[in-house]
């Protein structure tokens, strides 16, 4: 497969993204249109599509430097795509212009042609001025839409430069250890084994020093590891399950929490998600884990249609969010979401939580989980809760900002008394 195919694959796939879908969907989609793609051809697409994403603050500003008048969207987006070429990859810097240019030749009649080869030779002999300029644009420097930059900056005066610094990084790979096997240190051995470098987090945490297939995690098919956020792992510990409590994971897909409980302890552990192919999901983690629970595919929020009047011990509810804390995997967030988007999850939330709470028996807990750092879905979603509820006490709550090692997540465990 040719550079040009995978260049031109991946315009489309920003393409996509930037008109609103989401690019973990149309990943796949492109990937089932092209079965001819090879696994390096694949990584090439991802390492482009996130890529570019990720930097999308800078390489638009550097268009936008170079044109008097912007040209359509897919010379836009090809000139993304090859501007993150030559300044992230080691991709070969003539390969590169070539490509692009003879993909421009077949976009608008060819009128654009001479524009992208003009530009992209431009920033091969100005690269330092070039970027020594787009810099001075915050949304360049930072790789983030203005509003949410200054949505940080308030919210987070303290912080907000370690977190752009860390949403603007490449993601660690960290595994979780199954502690019905073994623990890290004991794991950290048969890595070092296996030639795969790495470093120990916590008693059941490793970070990877470099991303690897799976397939080659030693025991993975058995079940004794996970690939799980390092904060995403903060979940489980806080929620404490303990053997034979009936256990409610209401928004369980992709299944990454609910296998966690298992390895915890010994739980009867219903879990619910309303997308029976990302359901689908968490029975095929659970059955490389070698645990059960009982899956429903369910609007949890709709009682009536799974609820048996069965109290629950304990609840996670890892409620829908705008995922704003998980930006490093998700690079395309960024650019979809809206400054309204958070007050309009939050009130999903609260619809969601209410309904939870009368499954929840007196003396259980709920710990309501999200992967965001926008206050209107945490803390703010928490006081309301708290103030709806009289039977409702807060034990504990935790902010995980985003950085070298973790996304960012907030996790509220409340006692039902």
């Amino acid at each position: 497969m040719s550079m040009a195919h995978v260049q031109q694959l991946a315009t489309h796939t920003i393409s996509e993204v930037l008109s609103g879908s989401n690019l973990s969907e149309i990943l796949v989609q492109v990937m089932q249109q092209n079965p001819e793609l090879s696994a390096a051809d694949k990584g090439a697409l991802q390492d482009l599509s996130h890529g570019s994403l990720r930097h999308l603050g800078l390489l638009q500003q550097l268009v936008q430097q170079m044109t008097k008048t912007l040209p359509p969207v897919e010379i836009r987006y090809l000139l993304v795509i090859a501007l993150y070429q030559l300044h992230f990859t080691r991709n070969a810097t003539h390969a590169v212009v070539n490509e692009a240019v003879n993909h421009a030749r077949q976009l608008h009649g060819g009128r654009y042609q001479k524009l992208v080869n003009a530009l992209l030779r431009r920033f091969l002999r100005e690269r330092e001025t070039l970027l020594t300029n787009a810099f001075k644009q915050n949304e360049a420097r930072y790789n983030l839409p203005a509003w949410w930059l200054n949505y940080l900056k308030k919210h987070y005066p303290q912080h907000w430069h370690n977190m752009v610094t860390a949403m603007a990084k490449h993601p660690p790979m960290t595994l979780r250890v199954n502690r019905r096997y073994t623990d890290a240190e004991q794991y950290l051995v048969k890595l070092t084994a296996a030639g795969i470098p790495a470093r120990i987090l916590d008693t059941h945490s490793i970070m990877l020093q470099q991303a690897i297939a799976v397939q080659k995690l030693p025991d993975f098919t058995a079940g004794h590891v996970s690939v799980q956020d390092f904060g995403a792992q903060q979940a489980i510990p806080m929620l404490n399950p303990q053997s034979g409590e009936r256990i409610l994971d209401a928004c369980a897909a992709p299944g990454g929490k609910t296998g966690h409980i298992l390895e915890w302890a010994d739980c009867d552990v219903t879990a619910l998600d309303i997308d029976p192919m990302r359901l689908q999901r968490v029975q095929d983690n659970l059955q490389r884990l070698q645990l059960q629970a009982h899956l429903h595919c369910a609007d949890a929020k709709e009682l009536h249609s799974w609820y048996d009047n069965n109290t629950f011990d304990a609840i996670l509810a890892d409620v829908p969010c705008t995922a704003s804390g998980v930006v490093k995997r998700h690079p395309d967030i960024k650019w979809l979401r809206q400054p309204q988007d958070s007050r309009r999850t939050a009130l999903q939330q609260e619809a969601l939580l209410d309904s939870l709470w009368l499954t929840l028996k007196s003396g259980g807990r709920l710990l309501l989980a999200t992967c965001s750092i926008f206050m209107e879905e945490n803390q703010q979603q928490l006081t309301r809760f708290l103030t709806r509820h009289a039977d409702a006490r807060q034990r504990q709550s935790r902010v995980l900002l985003p950085d070298s090692r973790q996304d960012g997540f907030f996790y509220a465990l409340i006692d039902k008394i």
